[in-house]
């Protein structure tokens, strides 16, 4: 795997854009062993200097959308460019063996066989908000191997597919266009955080794809998110507009928006302010996530909780009384 004491030769090879030594950290990184989690954050701030360059792009919308195929067009036209692209895509894992499909590689059949290219798809093994656990680390891995565009793929199964917003620099949510009265259901949580909207296979319909576009544009001014971003006075709210990724139609548009909401959020400051949001809610993110193994690994705990719980299903106990003493038990020293 990753030997320790070779963390600069291989900060190295990333930065020389191995592509090999890519999926390898990403890898460590993803792994529950202690001693991995030590190399990977060894490795991390060894070629922390070289990340932060790239444009991140959060891509979500209900299963079926286009996902993977506006992926892919929008890939290939920005190599086409001279970009180097990278997709870290996140399946949704089994409720019950745990498994995953992993597929997006077979679906971006084009964009994977491209050098400039590279795809790494993920488990999302139960973490909410559609991203895996993982994901910020692999957005910095990915931007250390040179890769200046990095787009984050979510599982796409509805409301909560919010998180890949506090790790992207622009989240884009891709609509069907005969969604129906379906669109309501996204006007508020997914809606909100979106800063460009965009309705994909407008080939199939072209009436609903206008119905679609004037819905939502009216949904946009109805939930007054024309006015939302006091922070960034050149934002006017999510763009809304469509198109067909797979007629390749639309897309040059798509990249004009994406790339005048970039540079208006870095003349106003707003792109630097929302990078160290994103950094400092990482970190507290991690400083929760140890915190709650620490709980749950503490001996005292350990032992009372089953009685606790126990206690509180049979209603002996409130839950405020039971949360209060555990934490009592986790902050006592351990005999």
């Amino acid at each position: 795997m990753f030997v320790v004491g070779q963390e600069a030769a291989w900060a190295l090879a990333l930065r020389q854009g191995d592509r090999r030594a890519l999926a390898k950290a990403i890898t460590l990184t993803e792994s529950t062993r202690a001693d991995h989690r030590a190399q990977a954050d060894v490795l991390l701030n060894k070629v922390l200097p070289s990340t932060g360059a790239s444009l991140r792009l959060g891509i979500s919308g209900v299963p079926g959308v286009g996902k993977s195929t506006f992926i892919e067009a929008l890939g290939v036209r920005l190599i086409d460019q001279g970009h180097r692209v990278a997709v870290l895509a996140v399946d949704p894992s089994s409720a019950v063996s745990g498994g995953s499909i992993l597929g997006d590689k077979t679906r971006m059949e084009r964009l994977s066989v491209l050098p400039q290219a590279f795809i790494r798809p993920s488990p999302a093994a139960g973490n909410l908000g559609g991203v895996a656990e993982k994901t910020r680390e692999a957005i910095l891995l990915c931007e250390a191997a040179g890769f200046d565009i990095v787009v984050v793929e979510t599982v796409g199964v509805g409301q909560s597919e919010i998180a890949v917003a506090s790790m992207t620099d622009l989240f884009v949510l891709l609509q069907l266009p005969n969604a129906g009265d379906d669109l309501q259901a996204i006007k508020k949580g997914v809606m909100e955080s979106a800063d460009v909207v965009v309705v994909n296979k407008a080939d199939i319909d072209a009436d609903a794809a206008t119905r679609a576009l004037a819905q939502l544009t009216s949904t946009v001014r109805l939930l007054g998110l024309s006015a939302r971003t006091s922070a960034d006075p050149e934002s006017h709210g999510p763009k809304v507009l469509a198109l067909s990724a797979l007629k390749d139609q639309g897309l040059d548009a798509f990249w004009s928006v994406v790339q005048s909401t970039v540079e208006a959020r870095k003349r106003s400051g707003a792109f630097a302010v929302r990078r160290q949001g994103q950094a400092r809610a990482w970190m507290w993110d991690l400083v929760h996530a140890q915190l709650h193994q620490a709980f749950h690994a503490h001996p005292n705990i350990r032992s009372a909780l089953p009685g606790t719980l126990a206690g509180v299903d049979a209603a002996q106990e409130a839950p405020s009384a039971a949360a209060r003493r555990l934490m009592q038990l986790f902050f006592t020293p351990r005999n």
